[in-house]
């Protein structure tokens, strides 16, 4: 637990928190009770940072999305299981997820695909359908389209 701040102390360490990169509000929350923040200070605060355009979880949601499918190659299941992790709605999701363009996501689906092929290329069948399996679901890819690419396989 951190030292007990002022108000204003508090207001400055959230703007810079939520300024540096896109924030959702339970991340916020939990940076503020870390303050040791009373429950009006909290509730306060909140919506200070929202008003003034700190906090935005429809803005957190489409950042999010975007970053984790074009730099992590997670697939929808995984955002959204993320992004229900971090308590935003279902239409926050909805529009985190509308981020993802269709062509992006097949091209990086099939590109992902062949790497992980390639890199289990000298493995029995069985084995590399496996571990490619794996590997997909891992990362939120859904797993029809894992198992129509699987089985394209020989």
């Amino acid at each position: 637990m951190k030292n007990k701040l002022s108000y204003n102390e508090l207001k400055f360490k959230m703007q810079y928190f939520c300024s540096y990169q896109e924030r959702c509000h339970y991340e916020v929350l939990n940076k503020i009770n870390s303050y040791n923040a009373t429950y009006d200070e909290k509730e306060s605060l909140i919506t200070e940072l929202i008003n003034e355009d700190y906090l935005n979880e429809t803005r957190f949601a489409k950042s999010f999305s975007r970053g984790k499918f074009k730099f992590k190659n997670w697939g929808r299941n995984r955002i959204k299981l993320e992004l229900k992790r971090r308590r935003l709605s279902d239409i926050n999701i909805k529009l985190g997820l509308s981020e993802l363009d269709e062509k992006d996501y097949e091209e990086k689906f099939c590109n992902l695909f062949q790497r992980i092929n390639n890199k289990y290329k000298n493995l029995n069948i069985m084995i590399r359908k496996k571990k490619i399996f794996d590997y997909l679901v891992y990362r939120g890819w859904e797993k029809d389209k894992i198992f129509k690419k699987i089985n394209e396989l020989q």
